[in-house]
């Protein structure tokens, strides 16, 4: 008799304290769940036993990236229904002993091991970061973080981010615009935040494969060097930047920006590259730039935050996120990082929060992604593809519900005078209409 899904079902209520929301498909092909909602797809005892070993996100995600489960329906409404019984809880070792405590929770368990098969732990998917979770932020941990993230493939990538190859939140006029026209829209934004104008010396600090710098030196006629750390984002941004005819405007280096020597600066623009620093050498993160940048230059510092905690000690990285795509990866809230900033002697002018944006990108590269799926997985492999699939439909959400935000932070390192060399009424920056 077929009955996996039933059985599961019962004892994830158990486990969970409260029914799933979701239907169940279980390996034997036996249903289980309230009628018409999205199927949580069991593809084999497996998944069991990774739940088992790792119980909680990790064993989730390696369920989920090794194929053992899978989603039959809406993602994105499936992520919400399970997000705040599974992924919001968090991890917290007590809760889970108290739980044990229970009489029924441990008959729950027991009966998840016995349907689970051989006790033997899986091998974890070769997607998984193996380096020791430490955040330790050196440059060569740093190294291998960035290279496990973007060297992927330029390939893939073109496929999830198209031609703009901007891979960072867009800056949309309105939800029915193009992604092309928001990413060009966000470059622009960020130039004339940083007043950019024709001979200025612009520091594009993890500059990607290249498109902010070409921007830049084509659009306002300053000179660029942009660093990185991928080897394949500088080859790729290289031959970019000769198809343009800028390679007498634009130098793609691979350097650590703490190895950048040749200052000062004029501008500075960081986008989408603080999330790799660290909670612990951000001050130095800031020190660095600030001292990179002549007096009267502007710093354009493009981040995602999280929300902040009651008792921030209780932070610790989501296991998903650190172990499949941003090893060693850290967010802040907004307010520790114009601290951070000020303390490095930065006067910070503007805070821009550009949240629902993030979204409305998330979703556009998540429509790439499953409208090109087999050229994906033959460019990345099923398990890569899996990964960024899951990730950038759960980061959609999260920036939906006010989970995680993205804020362009532009501050100034004024000279003696005081004399910051804004105007006024600082915001005419956006293009017209949208300010």
């Amino acid at each position: 008799m077929a009955d996996a899904a039933p059985r599961l079902q019962g004892l994830f209520t158990q486990l969970l304290g409260a029914p799933l929301p979701v239907r169940i498909r279980a390996w034997d092909g036996s249903q289980s769940g309230p009628p018409g909602a999205p199927a949580l797809v069991v593809r084999n005892r497996r998944a069991l036993r990774r739940l088992l070993w790792k119980p909680g996100e990790l064993g989730l995600a390696r369920a989920w990236v090794a194929g053992d489960l899978d989603i039959e329906g809406d993602l994105y409404a499936t992520l919400d229904l399970l997000a705040g019984l599974i992924w919001e809880r968090g991890e917290d070792a007590r809760t889970l002993a108290q739980a044990l405590r229970d009489p029924g929770v441990r008959a729950a368990v027991r009966g998840l091991v016995r349907l689970a098969g051989p006790p033997l732990p899986p091998a974890p998917p070769r997607e998984e970061a193996r380096s020791p979770r430490r955040h330790l932020h050196t440059k060569r941990t740093d190294r291998h973080a960035i290279s496990h993230h973007y060297d992927v493939g330029n390939d893939f990538y073109e496929i999830v981010l198209g031609p703009s190859m901007v891979y960072s939140c867009a800056y949309w006029p309105t939800p029915d615009s193009t992604l092309e026209q928001a990413q060009r829209d966000k470059l622009e934004l960020v130039c004339r935040k940083l007043g950019l104008r024709p001979g200025l010396r612009l520091l594009d600090v993890g500059c990607g494969w290249g498109s902010m710098a070409i921007h830049a030196a084509r659009e306002h006629g300053v000179n660029v060097v942009g660093v990185t750390l991928s080897q394949e984002q500088a080859a790729y941004a290289r031959k970019r930047v000769a198809g343009e005819g800028l390679t007498d405007k634009v130098e793609i280096r691979v350097q650590d920006y703490r190895d950048v020597r040749d200052g000062p600066y004029d501008a500075i623009s960081s986008i989408g590259m603080a999330e790799h620093v660290g909670a612990e050498r951000y001050l130095e993160y800031a020190d660095d730039l600030y001292n990179l940048l002549k007096p009267g230059g502007r710093l354009l510092n493009h981040q995602i935050a999280r929300r902040p905690q009651r008792d921030e000690s209780t932070y610790s990285v989501d296991a998903f996120i650190d172990s499949y795509v941003f090893p060693d990866g850290e967010l802040q809230p907004i307010g520790s990082t114009v601290a951070q900033l000020e303390r490095a002697g930065f006067e910070v002018r503007d805070v821009e929060a550009i949240r629902e944006h993030y979204a409305l990108t998330l979703r556009q590269w998540v429509s790439r992604l499953e409208a090109d799926w087999q050229r994906a997985v033959q460019l990345a492999g099923p398990g890569r593809a899996r990964v960024w699939r899951l990730y950038m439909a759960a980061s959609a959400l999260a920036f939906e519900r006010n989970r995680i935000g993205v804020n362009q932070v532009l501050a100034v390192r004024a000279p003696e005078s005081g004399a910051s060399g804004m105007p006024l009424r600082a915001r005419t920056w956006g293009a017209p209409g949208r300010d």
